[in-house]
Formats: structure tokens, sequence, C-alpha cells
């Protein structure tokens, strides 16, 4: 997987992705109630660039989906308590129930991710890092669960009209803070990080989708597509058996 090979050129036009939009959210909702019946957990996973689009992609996911069978977890830096105990430790009590659904805006990746570059993790406590996520990702799909996760990617051009238009706009600003502009400057240390990331935990069992977000329509249904295509073809296995 190679960020370099991911075509930022495509989009969608308003007609075709509105269109899009209503046929899959529909397809999603029956799709919720059959993991409820089959009592099957689902964990979604979204990283990316700052102004990638996550949280809009996580909206139109869950708009029209029942609101008791899943929680969207936006995840920050760990509080005092948190950093008491191992990192992993504050993603367990936000784990799906079975039937349910848990949608991490941003995650335990973190630890490979902003921890690394920053600094905030040794070498050594990063490096660790990949075979501690591997185990919890494989205990939670061998007991059953279904894991996707997404890399929201866009240009650092655009990236950098996001970051001007938020600042310009009342509604918005509260998106953009100092610390979004300071990541920016380690751009090519988060594409070195997000690359060895990629290489190490994107496996069959948990794999990762690089998602063009370049165009925010596009990436929107993409993600859609993504995990209705995943529990589809997790259901059919499971028939199976």
């Amino acid at each position: 997987m190679n960020l370099q090979s991911v075509d930022l050129s495509v989009a969608l036009e308003k007609k075709e992705y509105e269109d899009l939009l209503k046929t899959y959210q529909l397809q999603l909702v029956g799709l919720q109630r059959k993991l409820v019946e089959k009592r099957i957990p689902l964990v979604l996973v979204f990283e990316g660039w700052d102004a990638s689009g996550k949280g809009g992609a996580i909206k139109r996911l869950t708009e029209k989906l029942d609101p008791r069978g899943f929680q969207v977890h936006p995840i920050a830096a760990p509080n005092d308590v948190e950093r008491e105990h191992h990192y992993l430790w504050r993603f367990f009590t936000r784990l799906p129930q079975r039937g349910a659904i848990s949608i991490f805006d941003r995650s335990w990746y973190g630890r490979v991710l902003v921890e690394r570059v920053e600094k905030f993790a040794t070498q050594a406590e990063w490096q660790r890092a990949y075979t501690e996520i591997n185990q919890l990702e494989k205990m939670l799909t061998d007991d059953g669960a279904l894991v996707f996760k997404f890399w929201l990617h866009l240009s650092k051009e655009e990236q950098f009209r996001r970051f001007k238009d938020r600042e310009s706009d009342p509604l918005k600003a509260w998106k953009i803070t100092e610390e979004d502009w300071r990541n920016r400057e380690r751009w090519d240390d988060y594409v070195e990080a997000a690359q060895e990331m990629f290489a190490q935990t994107n496996t069959d069992y948990a794999p990762w989708t690089l998602v063009a977000a370049e165009n925010k329509k596009y990436a929107r249904i993409q993600v859609l597509k993504t995990v209705i295509d995943g529990i589809q073809a997790a259901l059919k296995k499971s028939e199976r058996h």
C-alpha cells in the first residue's frame, strides 16, 4: 500500500453523489439489522490527514442508522488517568457489544503516528505497538467482530486550502488549531509513519482502505461502499459455515 498510488483526481458530481448516498445509506440500514440478528460487532477505524474529511464521512455513514446501535468515539490525547495505563486500555471500554457498531475517529494507531512523530512514545514503544495492535485486532476478529480501517488521503495543497477555509469561516474556526499547522510542518514524517503502519498492520482480518479524499463526495461514497461490501462478504461467509 502506497500513498503515492492513490488517484486524487477522482470525483463525483452532485447528482450522482446524492443518488449513490441514498442507495448506500438504505443498504446500510438493512445490514445494520443483519448485524444485530447475527450478533456481529463492527469496528470502524478512521485515520488520515487533518481536514481530510473523517468527520464528514462518519456523518454520512451514520446519519440514517438506528442511533441505538452505534457509537462514535472521537479520540484525543489521553488524560491523566489514561496515561497511567497501557495505551490500549482506554479503547477496551469503547469496543462494541455483539451486534453493535463502534466508530473510532482516530484510534489506537495514534501510538505509531502522532506519538511516534512527536516523540510522545519511545522508539521501542511504538515499534512494539505494531505487534500489540495486530494482536488486538486478531483477538477481536477471532471473537467474531469485523474490523475495517480507513486512511483518508489528500494532497498537501488541498489540506492548505481547507485550513484557510476553516480559518475564514466562523462556523468552522473551531476545527483548526495551532497543532494542526504544526503537524502540517511534519508532513513527510507522517507519510513515513503511515507507510510503515500500512506495511505492518494491513492484514487479511483487519484490512486498511486508502480513501481518495481530495473530493469529499467521492470519499464519503467510497467509505460507505467499502463498509457495505465488507459486511456483505462476512455475512455470506458466515452462511456457508
